[in-house]
């Protein structure tokens, strides 16, 4: 996997066995159950009916379209 990701030119950030903490690794994590957690709120999404990948891939689009919309409504007032 890590050299899969590095082909890519992404930086892995996975703890090895045994490997003490990462320090901030934390709230990356935090950031990433969110994002799920926001997404699973779209029903369609939790449990995908759609076999076409593009219908997927739309779905999760305007989800995350939606999500950011909310957080902008909330930031103005």
């Amino acid at each position: 996997m890590r050299s899969e990701l590095r082909r890519r030119r992404i930086m892995p950030v996975i703890s090895r066995k045994g490997a003490p903490n990462i320090k901030g690794l934390g709230k990356l994590r935090y950031v990433v159950k969110q994002t799920f957690a926001l997404l699973h709120q779209f029903k369609r999404l939790a449990v995908r009916w759609e076999r076409r990948l593009e219908l997927h891939d739309a779905f999760v689009s305007l989800a995350c379209s939606i999500i950011c919309l909310r957080r902008l409504k909330r930031q103005i007032v």
